[in-house]
């Protein structure tokens, strides 16, 4: 059984299964054994981890351990009550219409990314005569509607992690500060920060940044030193702004101080760089990669509220959710008839009750013919259906952004 329990309650024999906590934050990236050592136990206190999740039928117990789904049933209910208004919604044009102008901006911003890091690794030095051009589409695409590149950001191959990450940071940077009431310079600053937030990472050996395995001390130290080295380079870019500077080098920091390199705390860390932290782990533990399995956006949504005491400002999260959307535009969700469908646009009403087109019967386990639901309306009106669970696609063996476009 799954229980949650303080670091502090820890002890030798206890089955380790979750930190709680963002996986760039400490060492422990494939982090399920048996807690032997006390040198295990002082890594985990000085990475900053307050909590974690003990398996007891692999492990010892502890009598003041909270089970995992009393956990989550506090957290749900915690998220439901902080977005019980509805979301502010300024679409100029439909996500249909949006889609294949987003595809041709996601495709450009890729290869100028690439390009961009690729330099870096060259020791070349980063351009914002090539950088701003991909902000300005980006910012143009979610102004028309942020629902047409969120659904596209979520596709990620392996190999290219590091630079569509970027590209999703940018674009959730954009949509997330837009959706706050930034604009103009302000909000290009913050889309360039996302851009370039990681650029420091071409400073780290393939081998570390791309490891499956648990990394060892020296490794993780490697690994932190990307703000700082990206922040370096950026130094050398001719006409780099305070924002992307600051975004670069503190987006890794968190609340409680546990973060690096600086180990701010509270009132340091500017908003810009705390919503980017927020970004930046947002689409980072959504994401397939060579040590984790990407975890569909509820669930990952779900866990930030839960470290969010320690480690984000919960007012920008809870703001971030509302942005996009408790099932963002992408996301496989199974409903309460045993369908399944892909979420084609959030509900003015309600983030939980979004617009679907369903695809899919577990009952049958076959497709079925497209059909949009909104499950905002009634029965009898194209509704009347309800979300039980986000689904992770693999399991079904289903793409489900290939029916993002599907006629109905």
């Amino acid at each position: 059984m799954l229980k949650k329990i303080p670091v502090g309650r820890l002890r030798p024999g206890m089955f380790i299964h979750e930190m709680c906590g963002d996986w760039m934050s400490h060492p422990f990236w494939r982090a399920q054994f048996v807690l032997k050592a006390d040198g295990d136990l002082r890594r985990i206190v000085d990475a900053g981890i307050q909590h974690v999740y003990i398996d007891t039928d692999r492990g010892l117990d502890d009598v003041e351990a909270v089970a995992a789904d009393e956990v989550k049933a506090a957290v749900e209910e915690e998220i439901s009550a902080a977005l019980s208004a509805p979301p502010e919604q300024i679409l100029r044009v439909s996500v249909r219409e949006e889609m294949a102008r987003a595809r041709k901006v996601h495709e450009q911003a890729h290869k100028v990314v690439r390009t961009m890091m690729s330099d870096v690794r060259l020791g070349k030095a980063v351009s914002l005569e090539d950088a701003e051009p991909v902000v300005e589409a980006i910012t143009g695409s979610v102004l028309r509607n942020s629902g047409a590149l969120m659904g596209l950001i979520g596709i990620k191959n392996k190999d290219d992690y590091t630079f569509l990450h970027s590209v999703s940071v940018c674009t959730l940077m954009i949509a997330f500060g837009r959706s706050l009431g930034l604009a103009g310079d302000e909000l290009r600053q913050g889309g360039i920060g996302g851009l370039l937030h990681d650029i420091g990472k071409m400073k780290v050996p393939d081998e570390v940044l791309n490891k499956p395995g648990r990394l060892t001390d020296a490794e993780f130290d490697l690994i932190k030193q990307h703000p700082g080295d990206g922040h370096a380079v950026l130094l050398d870019t001719a006409g780099i702004g305070p924002v992307p500077l600051d975004i670069t080098r503190h987006h890794h920091e968190r609340l409680d101080g546990s973060g690096y390199p600086d180990k701010l705390a509270g009132d340091a860390i500017s908003t810009m760089a705390r919503m980017a932290a927020i970004v930046d782990v947002y689409d980072a533990i959504t994401a397939d990669r060579c040590y984790h399995k990407g975890l569909p956006a509820a669930e990952a949504l779900r866990k930030m509220w839960e470290w969010s005491t320690d480690h984000f400002d919960q007012k920008l999260l809870q703001a971030f959710m509302r942005c996009v959307g408790i099932y963002p535009v992408g996301s496989l969700v199974k409903l309460e008839s045993g369908r399944l469908g892909v979420v084609i646009e959030q509900n003015d009403s309600s983030l939980l009750t979004p617009r679907l087109r369903v695809f899919f019967s577990t009952k049958s386990n076959g497709y079925i013919k497209p059909e949009v639901v909104d499950l905002g309306r009634k029965l009898g009106s194209g509704g009347g259906d309800r979300i039980v669970s986000a689904e992770v696609p693999d399991k079904w063996g289903v793409d489900p952004r290939r029916f993002l476009l599907v006629d109905a």
